[in-house]
């Protein structure tokens, strides 16, 4: 339970449904049990009654007596109807305290555990796949809440029930009470040794779930490359493997689950049989009646339901427990990305580097190695170099989607790590290289991160048209209304990558970065925004990285990168006659733009 213990909180905040759920399966149990002391009355007068019709057999009395009875029968049968309907009553009403209880706190620890995923740093999504993330705030939430609905009602009903049940019996004959309770201790053991194994199994079943839904969540978002390469036939027979052994994990705790009813009908039988031998000797010594016992087996049958499913809560607990010690590990997670002093303030641009070491947490790769340079306020600069020599680094680094290793970063002389995150981030407007676009129409897509009423129509159309997607758009049937499907999927590569650049400058950014923006544009588009996009950076300071020269030439200054270091850096101009890496890197580009 130490892990279940986190929920108290939300126990403690939904407390008056708790306590008032409480109080109803105390008054749902209570004329839950009393029928059965009217059954013994009941029981009790047939008896009787039959003695007086035999002994006043031939007289006008006899007549009398059935009258009486049948009175008497009619209105214990009416006593026990109303008893069972006050019961189904305030059976209602414990459900829809408790029941309701349990779904309040799966919407708050839903919503807690998704605001916790977001304010993590990309580190942590590096180190953790998508489908285990989804299962965590999916089933193992759906498990945690039948903890708090399901198993907490059918524990305050088995308690209550026993402490009600066993108190009638007590009162009536504690010599026949303590043998119909004789075979519950085994019960408690075996139950213990079945939650070990119940325990062990539900963790195993959890971790397969999470490497299942991994599986589908990748297989459906890389469709498009497993039907190129033919592969659905093998990923189907994957799928079937994770799924068997799924399976088969699953039907070993099942086997496990297996073992309570058959286990609970057996000693709820015995104590039945107990019942009735030692409550017949007591009813021959004279100290108990024939109602005792039909009372007694009406209190046997009434425990047989709460003991069933303490095997049924018990698991539901255990299951519960493994679910909620997977979500306290991330929970338990925290960010390192903090701001020291939560600067809220409008920033000018200029950006400086200084002496930037930067290594990857989770693989170690050193990614910038003592990298120093400086943007001057509504300046622009360029970084070129090849595959994994630090460029996409640097925008991240801007963004602070991670903090540097060694050095600093300053924004306007102040240390980056000073800045309040959603103030500095909501100044930034940035197009990363991978280019992801949300289910939902183009026109949120360009305006997404900012209020309705912040953003104009014009600006959407002034930002498109700057973009140059205007002319794609208007010629959709439903244009900026078009959805773009999961991913964007419904547009081009190009396309995608012109709605993210719309969707950085529609903010008017003080600081602009473009991670390889136009790489899956043609050279024509390429020239049509590089055209806007000098009229855009005019008075902002913009980052430019990229692969190709025609787009660092727009740049006031260019830095070439090489590994995580610096080995050139000037004006366009000025590294030609340098004839160094960049003058041959543009040669290259030159030529194939002619060829």
């Amino acid at each position: 339970m130490k892990h279940l213990a986190y929920l108290n909180k939300y126990l403690i905040k939904y407390k008056w449904h708790l306590l008032l759920g409480t109080l109803f399966t105390i008054i749902s149990n209570l004329f839950a049990v009393v029928p059965a002391q009217v059954v013994r009355y009941a029981f009790d007068l047939v008896k009787e009654t039959i003695d007086q019709y035999f002994l006043l057999q031939g007289t006008q009395a006899q007549e009398h007596i059935l009258e009486v009875f049948a009175k008497s029968i009619l209105m214990y049968g009416v006593v026990i109807l109303v008893m069972a309907v006050i019961k189904g009553i305030f059976l209602f009403f414990m459900r829809q305290t408790i029941i309701v209880m349990s779904r309040l706190i799966e919407y708050d620890l839903k919503n807690e555990i998704y605001m916790h995923y977001q304010t993590l740093p990309l580190s942590f999504y590096r180190r953790n796949n998508t489908g285990d993330l989804m299962a965590r705030i999916s089933e193992d939430v759906s498990r945690v809440r039948m903890y708090l609905g399901p198993a907490i009602m059918y524990l305050l009903n088995m308690v209550t029930l026993v402490i009600l049940v066993v108190g009638y019996m007590l009162s009536v004959n504690a010599k026949l009470t303590l043998y119909v309770l004789l075979p519950f201790p085994f019960l408690v053991v075996s139950i213990y040794f079945v939650n070990e194994a119940v325990e062990r199994r539900s963790e195993r079943i959890q971790a397969q779930l999470s490497k299942l839904s991994t599986f589908v969540q990748e297989a459906f978002s890389g469709i498009r490359v497993l039907k190129s390469f033919v592969r659905e036939s093998h990923s189907a027979e994957q799928f079937t493997d994770a799924a068997n052994d799924y399976k088969a994990k699953s039907l070993r705790l099942t086997t496990i689950d297996a073992f309570f009813y058959p286990l609970i009908m057996a000693l709820v039988g015995l104590s039945t049989i107990l019942t009735i031998y030692i409550g017949g000797r007591e009813v021959i010594s004279g100290s108990l009646t024939a109602g005792n016992i039909a009372e007694f087996i009406m209190y046997v049958y009434q425990l047989t339901w709460p003991i069933a499913s303490l095997g049924f809560t018990t698991s539901m607990i255990v299951r519960a427990a493994a679910s909620q010690q997977r979500i306290n590990e991330f929970l338990q997670t925290k960010t390192d990305i903090v701001s020291e002093k939560n600067i809220v303030k409008p920033i000018q641009g200029t950006v400086t580097f200084d002496n930037v070491r930067f290594v990857y947490p989770d693989s170690g790769i050193v990614a910038l190695d003592n990298v120093s340079f400086e943007v001057g306020e509504g300046q622009s600069i360029a970084l070129l170099g090849t595959t994994g020599s630090g460029k996409s680094t640097i925008a991240m680094l801007l963004c602070r989607m991670y903090d540097v290793t060694q050095g600093q970063i300053r924004v306007d002389g102040v240390d980056i790590r000073e800045y309040s995150l959603p103030s500095l981030r909501g100044q930034i407007g940035f197009v990363p290289q991978d280019v992801f676009l949300f289910s939902d129409s183009i026109r949120n897509n360009i305006r997404f991160g900012l209020e309705e009423d912040a953003v104009t129509e014009e600006q959407i159309i002034q930002a498109a048209k700057d973009a140059d997607l205007y002319e794609n758009i208007v010629r959709f049937p439903e244009g900026f209304d078009t959805r773009v499907g999961e991913r964007g999927i419904t547009l081009s590569g190009g396309q995608k990558q012109r709605v993210s650049i719309a969707r950085a400058i529609v903010r008017e950014p003080r600081l602009l970065i473009l991670d390889d923006a136009l790489s899956a544009v043609d050279t024509k588009t390429e020239n049509a925004i590089l055209h806007s996009l000098s009229r855009i950076m005019k008075g902002r300071t913009s980052v430019i990285i990229s692969h190709r020269v025609s787009s660092a030439k727009l740049a006031d200054k260019i830095i070439v990168l090489d590994e995580g270091q610096i080995v050139e850096q000037g004006t366009h101009e000025s590294l030609i006659q340098q004839n160094g890496v960049y003058k041959e890197l543009y040669e290259k580009q030159l030529q194939t733009e002619e060829v």
